[in-house]
């Protein structure tokens, strides 16, 4: 398969395999890398591609669907012969051509994406798609660049030198680089995919992306690390939520107690905090506190605030949802603020996972957006302005 610079202009489908098996992570494309999902993840990186018309999300798993098709993606439902350990991507994408040419759909080019990489450059899939649109490549896959002497061990236990002369150790500006694939999205034509039923075919091309957003999931350490990396490599996000929701201890205080000698209780809150939420309710957006505690301060600030308040709450996620459904928000609408092991729960179910600055390491490695203040210090205050300054969907 050569390339042809003319090619008839059908659309250009992102195809994202995710299933629902995994034996590295178990349900590894719902795990949250920045509080989202690795699959909604791979569909909003894909969408915001210039160059996609349609993303697909082919899976054998009702969750994933739901969730994908609530990210925007269409769904194609794999069946079970492709589905398993031992099933290819290609398979999966064929299959989701044959699907997509059944309804009338006229596809030119393919982009496969992979959900194991949470860091997916849009930009670099568009300068992908205009490479193959162009002519120049059939098929194109992301790599980084790497000056890495590679080995390999011997049958005999011996390592023997792979890229490099094990006698020579030239400078690395002296040295040829080599490209590591990232895995995280290759494009190609699909007339040539089907021919070669395999994603590299023809003349083969590289676009660069940095190393930072190369990392790929397989185990649940490069799923740790992707989540300490999240908020590095992510990009500030307009916090779109519809309604807020808050722990108390540790949010709206700054999670110390001050006790009488009659046992009676004082907490330290924040004034802006309090400025905040009047602007917030004027604005009709919902807030809600949510508390573990049984506490009068609990009941004292809500009251002072003018907020509703459910306290001496065990299981918050379920107290969550049901309220969510009284009040008829969807919970990826809902922005739940937290500093705690027990916020978790909570942070998993909505849209928007957020936490204080100063949150236990598990909340700020779920988190969607991590706050620049802590409790009790301005944060509710600052996750309201945020919420307040963005455009949110209708």
């Amino acid at each position: 398969m050569t390339a042809d610079a003319n090619m008839p202009a059908g659309m250009t489908v992102a195809i994202i395999p995710a299933r629902g098996g995994s034996k590295g992570v178990p349900r590894k494309n719902l795990s949250r890398v920045g509080g989202v999902p690795l699959v909604v993840r791979a569909v909003r990186a894909a969408a915001a591609a210039n160059g996609v018309d349609l993303v697909i999300v082919s899976t054998d798993d009702d969750e994933i669907a739901a969730t994908s098709a609530a990210a925007g993606a269409r769904v194609i439902r794999r069946p079970a012969e492709i589905a398993g350990d031992t099933a290819s991507s290609e398979s999966a994408i064929l299959h989701a051509l044959d699907e997509l040419e059944r309804s009338g759909d006229l596809i030119d080019v393919v982009v496969f994406v992979q959900a194991t990489s949470p860091f997916i450059p849009s930009n670099g899939i568009d300068e992908a798609i205009d490479e193959v649109r162009a002519g120049r490549a059939d098929s194109v896959f992301s790599a980084h660049e790497t000056y890495g002497f590679l080995w390999r061990r011997q049958a005999d236990g011996a390592a023997a030198a792979i890229n490099h002369d094990a006698s020579h150790r030239p400078r690395r500006q002296d040295r040829e680089p080599h490209y590591l694939e990232s895995g995280a999205f290759y494009v190609f034509r699909a007339d040539g995919f089907r021919q070669a039923e395999h994603r590299f075919f023809g003349r083969i091309g590289i676009v660069e992306v940095p190393e930072l957003t190369a990392i790929e999931i397989d185990d649940a350490q490069q799923l740790a690390v992707a989540s300490a990396l999240a908020s590095v490599v992510d990009a500030p996000e307009p916090i779109t939520a519809k309604a807020i929701v808050t722990d108390f201890d540790g949010v709206h205080t700054d999670d110390t107690v001050l006790i009488d000698s009659a046992g009676g209780e004082q907490v330290r809150v924040s004034r802006e905090d309090g400025m905040g939420v009047a602007r917030l309710r004027r604005a009709g957006i919902p807030i809600l506190i949510l508390s573990t505690e049984v506490n009068p301060v609990v009941r004292a600030r809500a009251e002072k605030l003018r907020v509703p308040v459910l306290h001496g709450i065990e299981d918050k996620e379920s107290a969550l949802a049901a309220w969510a459904c009284d009040n008829d928000i969807a919970l990826a609408d809902i922005a739940y603020l937290g500093n705690d092991i027990n916020d978790l729960g909570a942070m998993r179910t909505v849209g928007w996972p957020i936490a204080v600055a100063n949150a236990h390491p598990e909340v700020l490695a779920a988190a969607r957006v991590v706050l620049s203040r802590a409790g009790g210090q301005g944060a509710v205050r600052e996750l309201i302005e945020r919420v307040l300054s963005a455009d949110r969907p209708r």
